[in-house]
């Protein structure tokens, strides 16, 4: 089984540096690391330039210009190029322990995609890691455990067993595109993200919702496929579940009435597709 990591940028090359050095060091790399630029500077290329030419495995960059916040379509972008049977998302600020790869993995399994999490660093923490420090997998780490979208301090540690009998239970976790990985195959089955979802949010949450109307099941990884994520200031509106934002109005007809594809998503890039993934 190929697998691709797709990691989306946007303007942080010294993080973004950070986290492939990272994926370089995996227990169990991928078959290939594919950056999908959401429009940044040159200083961003000039990083990826620079290690691609050392990187243990093809590391691809994949720009469209900035028009403001796209992560749909920079992720399609992604998913289109891909060539591995399975696709893990993964954040540019996210620093992975060395068997994050292998932890997704470990779980895959057909009829599901998996949903991991994010130990959130502090401030000082995140500056720590930064200026080359190694990041801590421990609930004694310097994060914020308390926050609603960050890992729980129980589950900030790695423990194979323990995340094999945690993935069997109902709760798939909270959806989050920075860490998250899927069968390629089903991605394109419902057309990737949907491109009509720009700005911050919701575009995340309203593919899981479509690939769950298709009969597919979420899966959590808690003691599995840790990632510390560093401090930046939030884009994220004051209230995420804010009907008068039109992703989220998009994400709510999805879930109530059994979306399954979107007309603008991956297949608006047909130029970077294989043969077998084209549209007939």
């Amino acid at each position: 089984m190929k697998v691709s990591l797709i990691v989306l940028t946007y303007n942080w090359p010294q993080a973004l540096e950070k986290v492939l050095l990272g994926i370089a060091a995996q227990t169990c790399p991928p078959d290939e690391v594919l950056v999908a630029d959401d429009g940044s500077g040159p200083e961003t290329a000039a990083v990826i330039a620079r290690l691609a030419a050392d990187f243990p495995v093809p590391l691809r960059h994949l720009w469209h210009e900035d028009k403001g916040f796209r992560a749909a379509r920079a992720r399609n972008r992604g998913i289109a190029a891909s060539r591995g049977d399975y696709v893990i998302l993964l954040d540019g600020d996210m620093l992975v322990e060395p068997h994050f790869v292998a932890d997704h993995l470990m779980l895959a399994e057909r009829g599901y995609f998996l949903q991991g999490g994010r130990i959130k660093a502090t401030p000082e923490e995140s500056q720590r890691l930064l200026a080359g420090k190694a990041p801590v997998f421990a609930p004694w780490s310097a994060a914020r455990f308390d926050e609603f979208d960050g890992t729980r301090r129980l589950y900030a540690f790695r423990a194979p067993l323990l995340a094999r009998w945690k993935s069997r239970s109902r709760n798939g976790g909270r959806v989050m595109s920075c860490n998250m990985s899927f069968w390629r195959d089903d991605l394109l089955r419902v057309n990737g993200f949907d491109e009509r979802m720009e700005g911050y949010g919701a575009e995340d949450r309203e593919l899981a919702a479509r690939l769950e109307n298709t009969g597919l099941k979420r899966r959590a990884l808690k003691w599995a496929a840790l990632a510390v994520h560093l401090w930046h200031n939030s884009r994220s509106p004051p209230d995420v579940d804010d009907m008068s934002l039109p992703n989220n109005r998009l994400f709510h007809a999805t879930r109530t009435q059994g979306i399954t594809g979107c007309e603008r998503g991956v297949n608006q890039h047909v130029d970077l597709l294989d043969d077998e993934s084209r549209p007939a």
